[in-house]
């Protein structure tokens, strides 16, 4: 039986972040929810208004025998643009806040070891600072159903992720 860790990450569009990671190998589960605000059981409207604190995110279900953690974490850093606050692409708003809720210890520091290491490579390429939110997890409320999987059912719509085009390295240590 395989074992399985799971983390939840918010880098825009709960849409664009679910349609890579149910791509990547290891990857057993995708579910788009809603983390990181004060709103118990909030809705897509809800979360929209900007009131409720929470963020769009996914909760990546993954065995770490086949997919490292840190494999998780590069692709989440490569994938959308840490140093932008509160907004991807044509995405705009606290929703859309980059974040990545751990479980556990060696999660929290993992993430935070990436962030750094990331950020060396990204100020060598003149980006600003990173804004991604690391903390703990909270509660996780999923996204309606008609969320779940969007992009698979709808393959004509919007994505507003796109990355910084600098590649978050693999295997990524606090000393870089």
């Amino acid at each position: 039986m395989a074992t399985s860790e799971t983390v939840v990450l918010g880098g825009g569009c709960f849409w664009c972040l679910e349609a890579v990671f149910v791509q990547m190998q290891g990857v057993l589960s995708v579910e788009s929810g809603y983390m990181g605000g004060k709103t118990k059981d909030p809705t897509y409207h809800d979360v929209c208004s900007g009131v409720t604190g929470h963020a769009e995110v996914v909760k990546v279900t993954f065995d770490p025998d086949v997919t490292a953690y840190r494999d998780i974490l590069e692709v989440f850093f490569t994938i959308h643009d840490p140093t932008t606050r509160d907004r991807q692409g044509n995405d705009v708003g606290t929703q859309y806040r980059s974040a990545i809720y751990t479980y556990g210890d060696a999660q929290q520091k993992a993430a935070l070891a990436s962030r750094d290491a990331y950020q060396r490579v990204l100020s060598k390429a003149g980006y600003k600072t990173i804004t991604t939110e690391i903390c703990p997890a909270t509660e996780f409320y999923y996204a309606e159903d008609y969320q779940q999987q969007y992009l698979a059912k709808n393959p004509w719509g919007y994505c507003g992720g796109g990355g910084t085009g600098v590649r978050c390295p693999t295997g990524l240590t606090a000393s870089g």
